[in-house]
């Protein structure tokens, strides 16, 4: 029995060292991840550079592109409420403004479970990492044990709303569309702002966990585009994030990118 215990003891203390210095020579791989300037400086060069080779093409070939280049900081404030509703609703986190941001033991607890046990431990930190590895992902970091201690760097002076407006801003549809607002230029012709609530529940679709962007560009199947935004927009209102006359209003409406086209 306590040969047991000293090894239990021994393979503790082991991890106790392991893990930091794994933790720590991993984030020295990492680019610089101190504020969140670091992180705008690196989305900006990938992000701006995309753009910039997709609009140099089109202009080569005597055509003329809306899209803006440039990438400005993303600004919670602008993002359509409803839109945010949508999404953290559809990344099963419709608390996640409701509760406080998770930190101290219990995010610890989580980037160790995360890491090591390949866990991810119940509450609205998931959806914190979640968020906080696709924005690491976007900047150009791979691999499980990379991501996760990006996320963890980023969580460290990212708010709960910054990480949802960061996350929305560089999501891809496709080469150099980049971010709600290109999404929404591209699939209804207008700025993201001028969008009814039922076009961001189409918008909805488009982003993950959907991914239909590929359908809504092409209008491919209104009918089956039209149902979907409904059941959408109907568990919306049942979660109370939005009006239930609301929602039988935008229900009410046809399916935009049938008028778009």
């Amino acid at each position: 029995m306590k040969t047991v215990f000293w090894l239990f003891m021994f393979l503790v203390g082991l991890a106790g060292v392991v893990i930091p210095l794994t933790y720590l020579y991993t984030a020295s791989k990492l680019p610089r991840l101190e504020s969140e300037f670091d992180v705008e400086s690196q989305l900006r060069h990938r992000i701006e550079g995309d753009r910039m080779s997709v609009l140099a093409g089109r202009m080569d070939q005597g055509g003329r592109e809306r899209t803006a280049v440039t990438f400005t900081r993303p600004d919670f404030s602008r993002m359509p409420k409803d839109l945010v509703a949508l999404y953290i609703r559809q990344m099963d986190c419709p608390t996640y403004f409701q509760t406080p941001r998770e930190d101290g033991r219990a995010w610890a607890w989580r980037l160790f479970a995360g890491v090591t046990l390949g866990t991810a431990p119940p509450g609205d930190g998931s959806c914190e990492r979640w968020l906080a590895m696709r924005i690491a992902r976007e900047m150009g970091i791979e691999g499980d044990l990379q991501l996760s201690v990006a996320a963890h760097r980023l969580h460290a002076f990212f708010q709960k709303d910054q990480l949802v407006a960061y996350d929305l801003s560089t999501i891809r549809f496709e080469r150099g569309v980049i971010g709600v607002e290109d999404g929404a230029r591209k699939l209804f012709g207008r700025e993201l702002g001028e969008l009814q609530l039922s076009e961001l529940a189409e918008l909805q679709l488009a982003l993950p966990p959907y991914g239909f962007y590929g359908d809504l560009k092409a209008c491919k199947n209104a009918s089956l585009i039209r149902q979907n935004r409904d059941l959408l927009l109907q568990d919306l209102a049942g979660y109370a994030l939005v009006s239930e006359e609301r929602a039988r209003n935008a229900i009410a409406q046809p399916v935009a990118c049938l008028s778009v086209k």
